[in-house]
């Protein structure tokens, strides 16, 4: 018998006390630290520094290593790393080894002023793209290969809380560290930015150090992964190879044709509308948000006004609106939240026009940035729901991996030529176009809500 009451609550709660649900905090830690270091607090310093909008813009194309970390999410699932494996295990050795890349490109960041060689700094930024999403390409596997199905909300939970704080420390923590040792603030120094990102390749210790502590998921071999494999050899049986080619061709198959082959076997002609809708769903949200940062600092607003309002009271106020999200997927459906954070994202986009004709208004800010992130709180939840039941067990990670590319890849292809329109159309203008290309969002949500209920009632 279940307990009730206060009891009861006390009771789901000690899943928190779970040692894989606790270390999932520092791991979740390490996995939102190097984002905005390479995308949003990145395009502020070099706003600062003086490069142009336009050239920042092209720049937040190293944000598709994101999109693109499909391509080689089968060989992080599948494939052993010398002496790594063989010490932690596949999971941990992938993560370990791409959180090492991410703390000595961190160093080398830090180390290099834009103005004097802005390649070496893409260089550097392009290094922790690829090995932070090769590090979320191997924690949504443990995440997932963990613990039991019951303990996955929990799971998702503190994974999602050790984002968060992460993500104020890159952005608002960065900021507060570079304003406090700037002794020229009236003029740029690349000193307080050199001494910030230090920190920052510091804090990755956290990651590193849960790694080496947690323990390699123990997983069973699924059964439908061998009746793929199988399929493959018996493709190939009557072909004259020699063994180690066959072999190599049938876990080829396994790993990179499989988990994409079950997706459009699942879905059917679903499949491209569901995938056309993962493509533009945050559309709206991602092409503004790289320009967000250089608007601060044409607004006139100071680093500390940035940090507080928009790092940190704006992360509260994306919390809070996951939360009522969560709500509103329980009560409404998913796909009706989906749509209403796809109205919301766009919408709030139009409040970014009026505060453009403010100029410096911290109140205004506020007010702004309690309803973008709100919004984008309730839509991110929404997706997450929607993207997490598009999954099958067998090939989460690769699965999951394809979704979470296929979001980013053209919002950021799109957003790379956010600096030429503003330097072309001004800021009230991409504002107001940003708030457009959320209109085919609502008409994919809508189709695609249409195709589920047909396919139910079937």
């Amino acid at each position: 018998m279940k307990s009730t009451g206060f009891s009861g609550w006390l009771q789901a709660l000690r899943v928190y006390t779970h040692p894989r649900v606790l270390g999932m905090l520092s791991l979740g830690f390490s996995a939102g630290l190097p984002l905005l270091l390479i995308l949003g607090t990145l395009s502020f310093w070099l706003r600062e520094a003086g490069i142009d909008r336009t050239t920042i813009g092209h720049l937040s194309w190293i944000g598709l290593a994101y999109s693109f970390k499909w391509l080689w999410s089968p060989l992080v699932d599948r494939l052993s790393l010398p002496l790594l494996t063989q010490l932690l295990g596949r999971r941990r050795a992938w993560l370990l080894l791409s959180q090492i890349i991410i703390t000595m490109a961190l160093v080398g960041m830090a180390s290099t002023d834009p103005i004097v060689n802005l390649t070496q700094m893409v260089f550097f930024a392009l290094a922790v793209a690829f090995a932070s999403a090769t590090q979320d390409i191997a924690l949504d596997a443990y995440r997932i290969e963990a613990v039991a199905v019951e303990l996955q909300g929990a799971m998702a939970a503190t994974y999602q809380a050790g984002y968060r704080v992460a993500m104020i420390l890159a952005s608002a923590g960065v900021l507060w560290i570079a304003a406090a040792v700037d002794l020229s603030a009236d003029s740029y120094d690349h000193a307080p930015w050199r001494f910030a990102y230090l920190v920052m390749a510091a804090s990755m210790a956290v990651g590193i150090i849960s790694t080496l502590i947690i323990r390699e998921p123990d997983v069973p071999y699924s059964k439908l992964i061998s009746e793929n494999e199988e399929i493959a050899q018996q493709a190939i049986a009557h072909w004259n190879l020699p063994p180690r080619i066959r072999a190599m061709l049938i876990w080829l198959y396994g790993a990179l044709i499989a988990p994409f082959r079950d997706f459009i076997v699942r879905h059917g002609r679903q499949a491209l509308l569901i995938l056309g809708l993962i493509a533009i769903y945050r559309i709206s949200d991602v092409v503004m948000g790289v320009m967000s940062n250089p608007f601060y600092v044409d607004m006139g607003y100071s680093k500390d006004e940035v940090a507080t309002i928009s790092k940190v009271y704006g992360v509260i106020m994306t919390i809070a609106g996951a939360a009522i999200g969560g709500v509103l997927t329980l009560k409404i459906g998913i796909m009706r939240t989906l749509f209403l954070g796809a109205v919301l994202s766009a919408a709030t986009n139009l409040l970014f026009v009026w505060l453009a004709g403010r100029g410096h208004d911290v109140s205004g800010l506020i007010f702004t940035i309690s309803a973008d992130n709100l919004s984008a709180g309730i839509a991110s939840c929404a997706f997450i729901a929607y993207l997490s039941g598009l999954t099958n067990s067998a090939y989460s990670a690769t699965q999951y991996a394809l979704f979470s590319s296929v979001m980013l890849l053209l919002p950021k292809f799109i957003a790379g030529f956010s600096g030429q329109f503003v330097d072309a159309y001004g800021y009230e203008n991409f504002f107001i176009a940003t708030a457009i290309l959320g209109l085919p969002v609502l008409i994919l949500v809508w189709l695609a809500g249409q195709a589920k209920f047909a396919t139910s009632a079937k």
